[in-house]
């Protein structure tokens, strides 16, 4: 089965990486890949969402997380066994399904028990010298395998343990052999031996087998049903039938009752660690409802996922989709700096030092001579105009301008329009509904030495809300450092009317004295013609604390 390719941006996903994965992916089904989903790792931010829901496009598949799961690498067509199935037919279903357990279902496909290939090995050949006569059995069970009826009664599905005895003799030799045992408690086998048979109704045995498929005179029939004597009639010659016997046990009677399981939602890394930790040579998948969904061993652990991962506005694994390192990534379209650890094998990794992904994605159409549809390229439009801050960005350079130029007639809009309209129905901090959602619904980090500082961006018109909210930025701010272990968070305030930005910033109190932007008060700092987070905070910030070092 084909892979699915998961085409999925950062953490806290902005317009710019949103857009790029619902177009990428576009891209990749109409060129030869019907299974690229566009993802999303974080809940759209409000800008992306009034874009969304304004061009009518529906939400990326959200990913919480991608680490593989048991569930990826199940084979979900098990072989198993019923409760009343002989051992007989577990040897077949062994031979048949080429596996070394069995699972033991009850009726509601729930796990009842686990049966191994050297458990039923161990029970039919190597029997200890005292139960080497002993079948256990129920009389249903033996009946069928031998193929043969016996009679319906509330007896025929109780567990018995019968001794065999083969009436190969003559009689007197016979009863003799047999002299010594309880005779509610044996089973004589033989064939079409009237003395035998005789022999064995007159004792008063449990169950007589006639081989050979032989039905006994009348007269003995009717001794039997007076003396309630049962008599079971076989097509099997006596040696094929003796064998038969002995593996008419239902595996109910001698499954093992304590087995692993584990929920195919757990992680692989739980799987490995039970497979690891148990004698066992594997561990039954469930399903929320208790059913059983496969049985994963240790082979599970090196099947290929079903799924690989296309990084677009992102290179690190610090800013993707959780589990991404444990995933294959295959390709990665990129306008950030370099943080990318290594691969496996070689990919296509795009990069170039534009405004936007989008302007990246735009020119893959371009090279695959693939026009986008209005939708998508009124969405990559946005992208481009909401990352470069409508093209007022000094990270916006002339690609972005010829993508956004050619995206407009595309997509039948002026791009200053639409980009004023876009910033105008979201620019405002109380879209976030909390303090805390304002700061990272755009927040990335990055680290520099020792330290980790992380950073959130917001666009507004105007500084009367922020100022209004500032304490509650503050405070959010200082939670999130402390939860998550930072030097210094921040936020970037961007006013795109007057091409500005207010940082407010929690965190270590020295690094007031090397900021070199104005103060204003304290934990707040001016920052005129300050627009990019990429390009001109974060190099910033990263050489004051490379002084901080010094």
């Amino acid at each position: 089965m084909e892979k699915t390719l998961y085409v999925i941006g950062h953490r806290n996903p902005d317009t710019d990486s949103i857009a790029a994965a619902v177009a990428y992916a576009g891209l990749k089904r109409r060129t030869g890949t019907p299974r690229a989903v566009a993802a999303m790792a974080g809940e759209p931010n409000p800008q992306t969402r009034y874009i969304l829901d304004r061009l009518g496009i529906p939400d990326p598949v959200y990913l919480a997380d991608v680490h593989p799961k048991v569930r990826d690498t199940l084979d979900r067509a098990p072989v198993t066994v019923g409760m009343d199935t002989t051992a007989y037919q577990a040897l077949e279903a062994f031979h048949a399904g080429g596996v070394r357990t069995l699972p033991v279902l009850d009726g509601d496909g729930k796990p009842w028990g686990i049966l191994s290939q050297l458990r039923l090995s161990e029970q039919y050949l190597l029997p200890s010298a005292e139960h080497q006569r002993e079948i256990t059995t129920t009389l249903r069970a033996l009946a069928r395998t031998l193929s043969g009826t016996t009679g319906e009664d509330g007896e025929i599905d109780l567990p018995i343990t019968l001794k065999l005895f083969i009436g190969a003799m003559s009689a007197g030799s016979f009863s003799d052999r047999i002299s010594g045992y309880d005779p509610r408690e044996l089973l004589v086998m033989t064939g079409n031996r009237r003395s035998i048979q005789q022999a064995a109704i007159e004792r008063g045995v449990r169950l007589l087998v006639v081989t050979g498929d032989h039905a006994p005179d009348p007269d003995l029939l009717a001794l039997a049903a007076l003396r309630g004597i049962r008599i079971l009639r076989t097509p099997h010659d006596t040696a094929t039938a003796a064998w038969l016997a002995r593996l008419s046990t239902p595996v109910s009677l001698f499954a093992e009752r304590k087995f692993e399981t584990i929920g195919v939602g757990e992680p692989l890394t739980r799987l490995r660690q039970k497979l690891l930790a148990s004698r066992d040579p594997s561990v039954l998948a469930l399903e929320d409802d208790g059913t059983l969904a496969g049985v994963a061993t240790k082979s599970s652990l090196l099947a290929p996922l079903p799924y690989a991962l296309v990084l677009v506005d992102h290179n690190e694994i610090a800013q993707a989709v959780p589990g991404a390192e444990a995933v294959e990534i295959e390709e990665v379209i990129d306008h950030h700096r370099l943080g990318n650890g290594p691969t496996v094998s070689p990919i296509a990794f795009v990069t170039s030092p534009v405004g936007s992904t989008c302007t990246l994605v735009a020119g893959r159409f371009l090279d695959a001579a693939v026009e986008p549809d209005r939708a998508t390229a009124a969405l990559l439009l946005a992208g481009i105009l909401t990352d470069t801050v409508l093209l007022k960005s000094p990270t916006t350079t002339d690609a972005d301008r010829d993508a956004a130029s050619r995206l407009e007639g595309l997509a039948k809009l002026d791009a200053a329009v639409f980009g004023r309209e876009i910033f105008a129905a979201t620019s405002s901090l109380r879209h976030y509904g909390s303090a805390a959602r304002a700061i990272e619904s755009d927040f990335k980090r990055f680290r520099h030495g020792t330290h980790e500082v992380g950073i959130g961006q917001v666009e507004v018109i105007g500084f009367d809300e922020f100022h209004e909210m500032k304490q509650s930025l503050l405070d959010a701010l200082a939670a999130i450092r402390k939860r998550d272990g930072l030097f210094v968070a921040g936020l970037m305030v961007t006013d795109i009317a007057a091409e500005g930005t207010l940082f407010l910033v929690e965190g270590y109190t020295r690094i007031a004295h090397v900021m070199e932007y104005p103060q204003v008060e304290p934990h707040l700092y001016e920052m005129k013609g300050v627009l990019s987070r990429k390009k001109q905070l974060v190099p910033h910030l990263l050489k004051v604390l490379s002084r901080l070092d010094g």
